[in-house]
């Protein structure tokens, strides 16, 4: 009789230690999205309950015709990216929690297709294309600067030109005139009388 209530005791510590152990454990992580897929590979990200204390995280992923679920790797960030993937190709992924007390159940799987090669690269080429526009853009900018400056050097030294000619016309204006005034002054005077007189006749 003692023998079978000691028993009934350990039975029953030991499902309240196993409850325990399940009350304390994480919940599962949600809102797992993927981003930035490619051909071989994608960024997956989740987010934690805040009432949960977690040290890491276990990151599941399978194709999906597969039979099971592979745990490719464990972080303690809220996001990783999975490398080594298959173009074109199905994959279901979950990730759980890790805290002292245990791990928590799988979030819901999340299914992603992976890119095509072809597709990979047409992204890639239209980054180049976009590269080389803003290079094109930038180099005729600099080629439109240098033209409006030297158009501004060859009308400033128009103007300077213009000055120095209008300078020298002014300078010679006051000689001009004195010229002209010596000029008009010899015509009205003879040889023998300079101030223009005429000599009588003595009769």
């Amino acid at each position: 009789m003692e023998h079978f209530s000691l028993s009934a005791v350990l039975l029953i510590l030991s499902c309240g230690s196993v409850c325990l152990v399940e009350a304390d454990s994480p919940t599962a992580p949600v809102n797992v999205t993927i981003k930035h897929l490619k051909a071989n590979s994608a960024e997956v990200s989740w987010d934690t309950l805040d009432a949960d204390i977690v040290i890491g995280f276990a990151i599941s992923q399978q194709k999906k015709d597969m039979l099971r679920f592979i745990q490719e790797l464990n972080t303690t960030t809220r996001s990783c990216t999975l490398w080594d993937l298959e173009q074109d190709t199905e994959y279901l992924v979950h990730v759980q929690s890790i805290s002292l007390s245990g791990t928590s159940p799988a979030s819901d799987p999340v299914l992603f297709r992976t890119l095509k090669e072809a597709e990979k690269q047409q992204s890639k080429s239209k980054d180049e294309v976009t590269m080389l526009e803003v290079g094109n853009s930038t180099q005729l900018r600099a080629g439109e600067m240098i033209i409006i400056v030297v158009v501004l050097i060859m009308w400033a030294g128009v103007i300077v030109l213009f000055c120095r000619q209008y300078d020298i016309i002014k300078d010679n204006e006051p000689n001009n005139n004195k010229d002209k005034a010596k000029n008009s002054e010899s015509e009205c005077s003879t040889p023998e009388h300079p101030t223009g007189g005429l000599l009588r006749s003595k009769v």
